[in-house]
């Protein structure tokens, strides 16, 4: 029988050297203080024109009173016409006019350029993104009828949502482009895998070492997806979403309450917040403090497993939420959040999701590795680790749940992958 399964939280990792673009908060002010700047630059460039030209016409008297030959010839020049003085004045505007416009055009691109890093945006090129060639060309027109997103929880109350930071919470949020439904699977952090690049170890160690690119990668290539979308989000971020959105409903049992109040202080230090402590049990609405707390429960019957249920509840129940929500005010809540949030979503993909909101609906969720096909215990240097007994059949079973697909083989590669697992694990198992 295995042992109790111990979700060790601070397991330390060391963390491999990956490049890849980080995204860098810039505040708009120091922008707009670069915009004046340029601006006025182009002042003093028209200052010293004027200068030279004073210099000129001071240079240009200084030669006509020098002499009489030279008064005489300068001055026989004819004087400028009514229509010619119209004319460069015309043009002097039209100049004008064209620097205007053309200031007006570089604000507009560099707010444009604001608001997109605000949101924590990261492009990421296919090559970069791990899609198991094993994978059926038949398999991979059913998952065209599905968008696959993940969805990461990063254990960070400081903003740090690119790199060096475990992913407390790892999705995969599966759409139905025809019917809006969603499904979600949470994948235990602890589920030792492939990490999308040869090397093997906690899933969560994916996101530490490689950010965003290295976990979806890590997805694909452990579960025959496609995924090249994804959102991550902090704790503040998560927080005022729900409050936002003014609170959530949730089931609170007595077993909860004290770690719930001890997480969410342990919270509220770290961001320099205040908050209130739970006190009953029963459903109550819940605020965007309490909730995150409430989602980092695990030292109750049921352990991590439990606490991705607590999880996958409170997102539910934010999605339903933002159902009784105008578009307007949705769109409010994520500009008000961007700077918490890093994503692969552009500002326009997110406006049009908001604008949807009201259609989606979740039908089903669950974990991977299915409670049925997995084994807990220690497994030696990755330290207590959740383990599929068999990589394959966990994928088959994956696909089915997600595509409504029966029979699915798996490729080639979750094949190798899952004979590895079962090689260097076996001798732990019990």
């Amino acid at each position: 029988m295995a042992p109790r399964y111990r979700d060790d939280e601070d397991f330390e990792y060391e963390y491999d050297e990956y490049e890849y673009d980080d995204y860098e908060y810039d505040e708009p002010r120091k922008k707009s203080s670069s915009g004046r700047s340029s601006s006025s630059s182009g002042k003093r460039k028209n200052s010293g024109n004027a200068v030279a030209s004073r210099s000129g016409s001071s240079s240009r008297k200084k030669t006509s009173s020098g002499g009489k030959k030279s008064s005489a010839k300068g001055s026989s020049g004819k004087k400028m016409s009514a229509k010619a003085k119209a004319k460069k004045k015309r043009k002097r505007i039209l100049l004008f006019v064209g620097e205007i416009l053309l200031l007006a055009v570089m604000l507009l691109v560099l707010w444009g350029v604001t608001r997109t890093e605000k949101v924590g945006y990261l492009e990421i090129p296919e090559e970069e993104i791990v899609i198991n060639e094993g994978v059926s060309e038949e398999q991979v027109e059913i998952m065209k009828g599905y968008r696959n997103v993940a969805l990461f929880g990063v254990d960070s109350t400081v903003g740090a949502l690119t790199k060096n930071t475990r992913s407390d919470t790892i999705m995969v949020a599966s759409i139905n482009q025809d019917t809006k439904e969603i499904k979600l699977v949470s994948l235990y952090r602890d589920t030792f895998l492939n990490l999308g690049n040869d090397k093997y170890n906690k899933c969560n160690a994916a996101y530490a070492s490689g950010g965003p690119k290295q976990a979806i990668s890590m997805l694909n290539a452990n579960l025959d997806l496609d995924i090249s979308e994804f959102v991550t989000i902090g704790f503040a971020g998560l927080i005022d979403v729900i409050d936002a959105l003014g609170g959530v409903p949730m089931d609170i049992t007595s077993a909860e309450i004290t770690h719930l109040n001890s997480y969410q202080y342990c919270i509220a230090e770290n961001l320099k917040r205040d908050y209130t402590p739970v006190t009953n049990t029963g459903m109550q609405v819940l605020d965007g403090m309490q909730a995150t707390g409430y989602c980092r429960i695990r030292y109750t019957k049921g352990d991590d497993f439990r606490r991705t249920e607590r999880q996958r509840d409170v997102l539910k129940a934010i999605m339903e939420k933002a159902k009784d929500v105008s578009p307007s005010q949705l769109v409010e809540i994520a500009n008000n959040v961007f700077e918490e949030v890093y994503t692969s979503f552009g500002l326009t993909e997110i406006t049009e999701l908001l604008g949807e909101a009201s259609q989606y609906r979740v039908v089903a969720d669950d974990g991977f590795p299915r409670e049925d096909m997995r084994w807990t215990g220690n497994i030696g240097s990755p330290g207590d680790s959740i383990v599929p007994n068999d990589l394959v059949s966990n994928v088959s079973w994956l696909h089915e749940f997600l595509f409504d697909e029966s029979g699915y083989v798996p490729s080639t590669e979750v094949q190798g992958y899952s004979d590895h697992i079962t090689e260097v694990t076996n001798k732990y198992k019990r």
